[in-house]
This record gives C-alpha cells, structure tokens and sequence, in this order.
C-alpha cells in the first residue's frame, strides 16, 4: 500500500491497525448480549487507537500529536481492562487474554516510544 498520509509512515499506526483486527477477532465469541455492551465497547476503544494516531498526526504541530497519542495509550489501556473483564466473565480465556495484554504492551511502549521523542523532557 502506498503512504500518501503521514500516518501511513508510522510503524505504530500500522500495529494499532492490526491490534483493532486482534480485538474484532477475539470478541466474535463473546455473548450476543453483549454486542451493545462490552463487544462494542471493546471494538471502538481499539479503533480508537488507530483514529487517534492519524487525526492527531494531521494536527500538524507535535504537541497535539502527542496529546493524541496520549488518548490513542488511554484508548488500549481501555481495551487491556474490557480484555480482563471478558476473562471473569467467561468471554475470553486465559491465553486470548495474555496475547492481548502482550500485543497491548508492545503496542503502548511503542507509543511512548515516539511520544517522548516527540516531548523530550527538559
């Protein structure tokens, strides 16, 4: 695929891409009495993820992207918590639950990665 975005460029979109498909994967299983609830709501936190990288990064100057970028972290923490909701309540078991906390952990060093590089501290 070409890059005609910015974004497109960027390894950590591409991951968060991939880690939403994850998500969609793993919540076809859940209960159809969840579609409205923690399905849907696990869904649009990890496209969320992805959304928030590109908007912020067609914001244009590196301090919104990085306020973005928090959001797009705090967007996978959410979906880290749905992933340990879903194991209680029998939704997912043990292993989906580890792949995803350990894609979601690769996947938000690689956020702070380019956050900081973006906001070194003083």
């Amino acid at each position: 695929m070409d890059s005609y975005f910015p974004f497109e460029q960027l390894d950590v979109y591409h991951l968060s891409v991939a880690y939403a498909t994850q998500v969609y994967r793993a919540t076809t299983t859940f209960s159809d009495t969840e579609r409205f609830g923690l399905t849907n709501q696990m869904r649009r936190a990890a496209v969320s993820i992805s959304l928030n990288i590109a908007e912020g990064r067609g914001r244009g100057g590196d301090r919104e992207f990085v306020r973005y970028l928090m959001i797009a972290r705090g967007s996978l923490f959410e979906v880290v918590a749905g992933a340990q909701i879903a194991e209680q309540l029998g939704f997912l078991d043990a292993e989906a639950t580890r792949t995803l906390r350990q894609d979601a952990h690769t996947l938000s060093a690689k956020l702070m990665t380019l956050i900081k590089r973006l906001n070194p501290i003083p």
